[in-house]
């Protein structure tokens, strides 16, 4: 760190003129020109990161939360500036999210360490931008808030309650299962989402609030309350006031960010049901601090932590029930006896002090104790198997028990094109026990590893009645999303992993008792194919710009999809 970057407030990390003092009176002369007083000018700095968009719904109460934000700031003594970053809004964003994450990661962590600010609040909310901002803050390690979007809050359609996006997802299956007209899922698409906030149920969004709560990186209680509560507000303001007491006691994210602490954050991920996303997400946060996380270690963790959060897409509620039935706080009480109680908070105080000093209330039709657990062991489980060397991950508690020991019949698509051809062909030969597998979508492909694991049942299954069968992918899954689903296959097909190998009539075993995830073909014919085998992607050398960057360094889902540049030297 250069000597102009241990300044403080407008001292701190100055435009190299050559001469430090004049940098300090042009920069001082410039601020001036906005509206400043010298006695601001002479305070510390909370830089507010602000990822609103009008591409991002998530974010759209953004103007009045900032502004509460600031509040706190100046109750503390510091002195606001807000700044843009990207922002990444899920469904506006092509080919996938996922694939300008790091970007986001990069602009955050570079952004935080150009400009003067001594500590920094981070305002975020959508799947991928919570993440960035944690990857991004971890890097660049200067003192960090970080303060969530908060969850919608839930519509109606006739008697049922809807929320974004696993109701979406329900009445688009029984829409194209024909149970539902055109007019209909018409009506159910203007009142999925009618608030501000994320979706309304433990996604990706809600999955990442409650693990950067668990993290100690997020204010005690502020995961889960709806984004249009005047609790929101008031968590903004407790979130700039924690950023500006922590100028003069700086705790960073490094100190936060632990190797204990993320362990916690992963037990609380499998007691959520939580989503598939939270594995890749969490590895790449972790990452940024050298801690790897082994998914062998999730399936001990998993093996050991109950499922107690009765929220869709796993159970019955959404996140506003949750919040008002003791939200993250009531979890990690449960979950006591598992946890490392030491690990350290943003507010300078450590989870077993947080947890002393809790209310207690707990609503147990939404959140079950640790000796009734909705299921006695975590959400989700890793497979390997010689499908997956590398591993996999498989949302059980999002499944179907029934498939879970299962041999089957492969039908495979070749890439998404390939998918939407021919998926609903009438002619497709398929069955409801075969397993339906996807190629080429994962990190590397063409597609960026997009939300398609949730391959929909062929249309003539779904009108015989068929709601779930067994589908492998090297993609994601949205946390909205429900089925018996393996996802994150590594190495992927588009780099030569064994995905790219299977052919449909192959035999692939699954066994979740076993975690495994194998294909029945002898060796020797799977050596024959692999030297068959040839790329279809576009090379880095015939690409330009994020697109080249991504292509050559993206890494795989079981290192987090993060670039291998950005990670700490070894």
């Amino acid at each position: 760190m250069s000597d102009d970057a241990t300044g403080r407030g407008l001292s701190r990390n100055l435009t190299s003129y050559g001469d430090r003092d004049f940098s300090v009176y042009l920069r001082r002369s410039f601020a001036a020109s906005m509206g400043y007083s010298r006695q601001a000018l002479d305070r510390p700095i909370v830089g507010i990161a602000n990822s609103a968009s009008g591409f991002n719904n998530c974010h759209r109460h953004f103007p009045e939360l900032i502004e509460a934000v600031k509040r706190g700031v100046l109750m503390g003594g510091g002195l606001p500036v807000e700044f843009p970053t990207i922002s990444l809004g899920e469904v506006f964003l092509n080919p996938t999210s996922l694939k300008f994450r790091n970007l986001m990661a990069m602009d955050t962590e570079e952004m935080i360490r150009a400009q003067p600010m001594d500590a920094v609040v981070l305002v975020g909310g959508c799947d991928k931008t919570v993440p960035a901002q944690l990857m991004g803050a971890a890097s660049a390690d200067l003192p960090a808030v970080q303060l969530v979007a908060g969850p919608m809050m839930t519509s109606r359609h006739g008697t049922e309650r809807l929320g974004a996006c696993t109701d979406c997802r329900r009445f688009w299956a029984k829409y194209r299962a024909g149970e539902i007209s055109a007019g209909q899922i018409a009506e159910i698409e203007a009142r999925l989402a009618t608030t501000a906030g994320t979706c309304a149920v433990m996604g990706t969004a809600s999955t990442m609030a409650c693990i950067a709560e668990t993290l100690g990186m997020a204010l005690p209680g502020t995961a889960a309350i709806p984004a249009v509560h005047a609790d929101r507000l008031r968590a903004a303001e407790a979130s700039g006031l924690a950023a500006a007491r922590m100028i003069d006691n700086p705790i960073r994210p490094s100190q936060v960010i632990t190797e204990r602490s993320v362990e916690n954050a992963l037990r609380v991920l499998l007691a959520l049901g939580g989503s598939t996303n939270a594995v890749i997400h969490l590895t790449a946060i972790a990452g940024r601090l050298g801690i790897r996380i082994p998914l062998a270690r999730l399936n001990q963790l998993s093996d050991e932590t109950p499922v107690l959060v009765n929220l869709k897409p796993v159970g019955q509620h959404y996140m506003e029930d949750f919040f008002f039935a003791g939200g993250v706080g009531a979890v990690l009480r449960e979950l006591r006896p598992l946890l490392h109680l030491d690990t350290l908070t943003v507010t300078g105080e450590t989870l077993g002090e947080r947890l002393a000093r809790d209310p207690g209330w707990v609503d147990r039709s939404v959140i079950a104790s640790a000796e009734a657990p909705l299921e006695p062991r975590g959400g989700l489980v890793a497979l390997f198997g010689n499908l997956a060397p590398r591993g996999a991950i498989l949302k059980r508690s999002a499944a179907d028990p029934r498939l879970f020991e299962h041999e089957g019949r492969a039908v495979v698509f070749s890439s998404l094109d390939d998918l939407a051809r021919r998926v609903d062909d009438p002619e497709l030969d398929i069955g409801p026990d075969d397993i339906m597998v996807l190629q080429n979508a994962g990190p590397r492909s063409e597609s960026g590893m997009p939300e398609a694991g949730y391959l929909p049942i062929p249309r003539k299954l779904a009108a015989r009645g068929v709601k779930d069968m067994i589908r492998i992918s090297d993609a994601r899954m949205s946390g909205t999303a429900f089925g018996t689903i393996v996802l994150h296959v590594a190495p992927e097909a588009a780099i030569g992993g064994p995905l790219a190998l299977v052919r449909t009539g192959d035999r692939i075993r699954l066994s979740v008792r076993e975690k495994r995830l194998d294909l029945l073909v002898d060796e020797a014919e799977l050596a024959r194919r692999r030297a068959e085998w040839t790329s279809t992607v576009i090379p880095p050398e015939r690409r330009r710009g994020y697109d080249r960057l991504y292509a050559e360094h993206v890494l795989q889902a079981d290192e987090g999809c993060d670039f291998g540049f950005l990670l700490p030297p070894a």
